[in-house]
């Protein structure tokens, strides 16, 4: 019978036919056109009727159950580009530039050209473990250790890719493709950690100093231009970057206390400030409550600077920075390191990083007493449990001298 006038196609409704290269076009309706209530036609193709007739029955399903996606013509290279530039408004300039570099030297190489709706969990898990066998690109030596060359040119081989930047780029492109989730270009994340195997990275050990390293560390940097900005950083545990932009207002000598709400950040990017204030890692502020030893420390510290901003007069830069150089300029990363790696040599530690002042802190404070929420805190991790599993090799220690202390206080009370 005839449709009448106010009848409609059905959702999901589907019809066959052979088109006239000899393939298959099945045609169902995914819904109606709210303007007009005409119906909204998709197709699927085959080589075969039977193979055709099959993704009809899996489009009219998805239809039914309101889990229709319609295929998606971009590559996944298409889409990253898409979502780095519109996607990641807010990140933290340097965040971006990092997730670009690995886009750029460690997806894209491998999955630029794969059909985003194509790209299935057992492609993504080949491509994570070609990375961790040969994504790293390295110049090839021959048996004397020389670097081999082609027409006067390096040439390169792969090498495993460590498992800690592995599952960095898994982050990356599990962040792009939750994105096509959400936007309904695909309906699962095929990087998902429920279906992808990664290794587990390699925890770096730490090498704090230690007591003795810490009092000669001290001597060592008496006088030392840079003295201040070291015994701040050992004693309050604050991150090299959240050091640096330390300014006087975060200062409270009232209270003994100081705000970290930024950090200094390096951006090597053309175009850009190479030094800027930018929010902290988490980009939450936090206080910590300050030693009166630190702060007699910056009290000082602010005495020396002024005579210095007298001594500079209009050359001086106003920045109400704590650590600056003798104009009022920010200190630079490289000036700090070689400063520390000089000062670590003098007492046995050339191995030493200016982050183990910060690893030092967090031993010293949970050795001295303090409880893993407060250290927490004071270091700004995101949880407890992320501090415990960085220092918890500490308590461990402490737990096995307790033990120690028992069983000798044991052994006085029974007389064995």
């Amino acid at each position: 019978m005839a449709r009448t006038k106010n009848s409609r196609a059905a959702a999901g409704a589907g019809s066959i036919r052979q088109r006239s290269d000899g393939t298959w076009e099945a045609r169902f309706v995914v819904g109606h056109d709210p303007g007009t209530g005409k119906p909204i036609r998709k197709s699927v193709y085959a080589k075969t009727q039977k193979e055709v007739r099959q993704k009809l029955a899996q489009a009219v399903a998805a239809v039914d159950n309101k889990a229709y996606i319609e295929p998606c013509k971009m590559t996944l290279g298409e889409w990253l580009d898409i979502w780095a530039v519109t996607y990641l408004e807010g990140v933290k300039p340097r965040t971006v530039k990092i997730y670009k570099d690995d886009i750029r030297l460690h997806i894209k190489p491998y999955l630029a050209a794969v059909k985003l709706d194509e790209l299935d969990t057992h492609t993504v898990q080949k491509y994570f473990n070609t990375l961790l066998k040969s994504g790293k690109k390295v110049p090839k030596k021959d048996k004397d250790g020389n670097t081999v060359k082609k027409d006067g040119k390096t040439v390169y081989e792969g090498a495993p890719l460590s498992a800690k930047t592995v599952k960095n780029v898994h982050g990356v492109l599990h962040g792009a493709l939750r994105q096509a989730v959400i936007n309904r270009y695909i309906p699962l994340n095929p990087a998902d950690g429920d279906f992808c195997k990664l290794p587990k990275a390699k925890k770096q050990e730490i090498k704090p100093l230690d007591e003795t390293q810490i009092a000669e560390f001290l001597k060592a940097i008496r006088g030392n231009d840079y003295e201040d900005i070291f015994i701040v950083t050992l004693f309050t545990g604050m991150r090299e970057g959240e050091v640096m932009g330390l300014t006087w207002d975060c200062v409270d000598f009232e209270n003994g206390i100081l705000t970290v709400n930024k950090q200094m950040q390096l951006h090597q990017e053309s175009g850009m400030v190479a030094y800027q204030l930018v929010p902290t890692k988490n980009s939450k502020a936090r206080t910590i409550t300050a030693a009166p030893f630190v702060m007699a420390q910056l009290k000082q510290h602010k005495v020396t600077q002024a005579k210095q901003r007298l001594l500079a007069g209009k050359l001086w830069h106003r920045s109400d920075l704590v650590f600056t150089d003798a104009l009022g300029n920010h200190l630079t990363k490289p000036t700090l390191y070689r400063a520390f790696k000089k000062a670590a040599a003098t007492i046995g530690r050339p191995d030493a990083r200016f982050h183990d002042l910060r690893h030092s802190y967090a031993v010293a404070a949970i050795r001295s007493g303090d409880d893993i929420k407060t250290v927490q805190g004071n270091l700004g991790h995101a949880t407890a449990a992320f501090t415990l599993d960085v220092y918890g090799h500490v308590t461990d220690q402490m737990k096995q001298a307790s033990a120690n202390r028992m069983e000798a206080f044991i052994k006085s009370v029974s007389g064995s």
